[in-house]
């Protein structure tokens, strides 16, 4: 099986350099990498072309400006060619060597199986050996009692987003939660959990970055769950944030 694996990047320069070393660093050789730029003014093009040659024919990027990230992501998607569909943030770093062999083995062992999820670390943004909290999803559960997979965890078949659609743009800070809501439970599709830390994920992302933006994501978690017709608490915020903070202890 084919593995396709998504970057989005828009000035990166100072972190770029670990995310395409992580991938370069898989045991896994089917992997169809993918660079997907908003048009950067840095040196972010320049360490893209530096590394190109060393994925041997497999790196496939463009350069252009978009509407968002959730914009980007879906350029990369429409690009993908793999049988599964997988991301790596540009500020993120695959967490071993053998992360993507463990998911493609998954689906392997698991062929029923239209989507796998794993856990990730938190780390500092200057440190990426230094775990801040620990984000261990667990087996699945509702959603509206605030469980969700990580979403740079979410490895998805193409056929899937082909049959189902790709970021709803109309949310600017929780297209990934209304895609898994929409792909899990309203679609129904079959999932694996697979308890491995894969990702190591820098503090600090556009949603979470400040209490404004936080606010403004769990807005648009409520309304993902009316827009797909599913009932939801009012206190769901705070079912959300509760196995969050629980994260730091664990």
């Amino acid at each position: 099986m084919k593995l396709s694996l998504i970057t989005v990047t828009f000035n990166s320069s100072g972190t770029l350099r670990d995310t395409i070393e992580s991938v370069l660093s898989q045991t896994y050789l089917d992997i169809e990498y993918i660079i997907v730029d908003g048009a950067s003014k840095d040196s972010t093009l320049s360490i893209i072309k530096e590394y190109e040659a060393l994925f041997d024919g497999k790196m496939r990027w463009i350069s252009e400006k978009d509407k968002g990230l959730y914009d980007a992501m879906n350029k990369g998607f429409r690009m993908a060619t793999g049988d599964v569909i997988g991301i790596i943030n540009s500020d993120d770093l695959l967490a071993e060597p053998t992360a993507i062999e463990k998911v493609m083995t998954a689906f392997e062992v698991h062929p029923d199986a239209d989507a796998v999820y794993a856990n990730l670390y938190y780390v500092a943004q200057d440190d990426t050996s230094k775990i801040v909290r620990h984000w261990i999803s667990g087996k699945q559960r509702p959603f509206r009692y605030g469980w969700h997979p990580a979403h740079p965890t979410f490895y998805v078949k193409r056929e899937i987003y082909q049959k189902y659609g790709l970021f709803d743009l109309e949310f600017k800070f929780a297209a990934d939660f209304e895609l898994m809501l929409r792909l899990i439970e309203k679609e129904h599709i079959n999932l694996f959990y697979l308890p491995e830390p894969l990702v190591r994920m820098r503090l600090g992302g556009t949603t979470s970055k400040n209490l404004t933006n936080i606010k403004k994501g769990n807005i648009e978690c409520i309304k993902a769950f009316e827009k797909n017709g599913i009932k939801v608490s009012r206190l769901y915020p705070l079912y959300r944030l509760l196995p969050k903070l629980k994260q730091y202890f664990q």
